[in-house]
C-alpha cells in the first residue's frame, strides 16, 4: 500500500486496515516459523505497511 493510498483513507478506515494488516503479519510470521515462506521478503513489506499506517494515524492525532 502506497503512502498516497494511505492518505486518502479516513481515520476509521486506517484503524481497520491497521488491524487487518497486523493480523496478516502475525499469521505470516507464524507460518514462516513453522516452515519457510516461499518469499520471506513479503514479511518486510507488510511490516513497513504497518509502520506507514501507524505513522499516518499518529500524524493525524497530533494535528
Amino acid at each position: 500500500m502506497k503512502q498516497s493510498e494511505i492518505k486518502g483513507l479516513s481515520t476509521t478506515e486506517l484503524q481497520d486496515k491497521l488491524g487487518e494488516t497486523r493480523k496478516n503479519y502475525a499469521e505470516l510470521k507464524m507460518a514462516h516459523a513453522l516452515s519457510p515462506l516461499e518469499n520471506p521478503i513479503q514479511l518486510r513489506g507488510i511490516r513497513r505497511v504497518v509502520a506507514r499506517i501507524a505513522t499516518e494515524l499518529t500524524k493525524r492525532e497530533v494535528q
